[in-house]
């Protein structure tokens, strides 16, 4: 009997025993790493003896996965595209413009004439007459109409002309006739001036020897009329008071003068002087001022 029961004891503590170590190893199996709230890796799965357990993971499965509230969420929104305004077309430089005064414009007046959009003598000097010239060259183009000459414009209007002669750059102007002569025109040298035909006659002991249009000052700046002599010469003037070029200046009544005058070879009678006789044949008058003396009459008359 006694020996019966040291059996059923010992049973008993053995029992206890392996009770006790499981549980040891079920305390040891909880013993992880803290949460430090960083994503946890998936444990790898508990292999035995021909099976394979899937491992638990350590989260509480009570825990309710974290939800977030769309009202404090603000909306994702999307910046517009930026659209840049298109750059403005880059403006030429002009080659040649109002103001200008070369050989090249004489060319360009050329040019213009034989496409029949210059009526007048080239002269070398870019007026309002060559300015309109060539806005009615570049709108018949399809070129940006500034009335200033581009290398665009320069370009397109070589390709259309040939090279001009010399007789296009420089025709021959036909001899207008001498309006009435003053009788004191009549004897010695004398520089005959005709408000009335608007000529200027160099006469030489009543011979005329040459002819050429003039114009004269406006009526607020008349130019004045009777017997006068040339009292100075000077080739390259510029006038003092409105500062302005007056080439082959021969003067005879204090400021007034007859000179060359690029604004009537441009504009001719559209304009006048400021009391001086203007010439606009540059030609004409560089011969006749090489001729005309100090002391030649000058002779204004109706």
């Amino acid at each position: 009997m006694s020996t019966s029961r040291n059996r059923g004891r010992r049973r008993v503590s053995v029992a206890v025993a392996a009770a006790g170590a499981a549980l040891a190893m079920a305390v040891l199996a909880a013993c992880g790493p803290q949460d430090t709230g960083a994503d946890p890796k998936p444990p790898a799965a508990t292999t035995t003896a021909g099976t394979t357990e899937p491992a638990t993971g350590s989260a509480d499965p009570t825990t309710a996965p974290a939800t977030t509230d769309p009202a404090t969420t603000p909306p994702t929104t999307t910046a517009a595209p930026t659209t840049k305004a298109p750059a403005a077309p880059p403006v030429e430089p002009a080659v040649m413009k109002v103001g200008s005064t070369s050989a090249q414009v004489r060319e360009l007046q050329a040019r213009l004439g034989q496409l029949r959009l210059f009526s007048r003598t080239p002269t070398g000097y870019y007026g309002t007459v060559t300015q309109h010239s060539v806005s009615d060259f570049q709108e018949r183009h399809g070129l940006a109409s500034t009335g200033n000459v581009s290398p665009a414009t320069w370009s397109k209007l070589r390709s259309l002309t040939h090279q001009p002669t010399r007789k296009e750059l420089y025709p021959p102007i036909p001899a207008k006739p001498a309006g009435k002569l003053d009788a004191r025109c009549m004897t010695g040298r004398a520089l005959c001036v005709s408000k009335t035909s608007r000529t200027l006659s160099w006469v030489v002991n009543g011979k005329v020897q040459a002819t050429m249009d003039v114009r004269f000052g406006s009526q607020y700046t008349p130019t004045r009329e009777g017997l006068f002599h040339v009292d100075s010469k000077s080739r390259d003037h510029v006038s003092t008071i409105y500062h302005s070029s007056m080439p082959f200046a021969m003067f005879f009544s204090g400021g007034q003068a007859v000179h060359y005058s690029s604004d009537f070879a441009a504009r001719g009678y559209a304009g006048a002087s400021h009391g001086c006789v203007n010439v606009r044949d540059k030609a004409a008058i560089a011969k006749l001022f090489d001729e005309v003396r100090i002391g030649d009459k000058v002779v204004v008359y109706w």
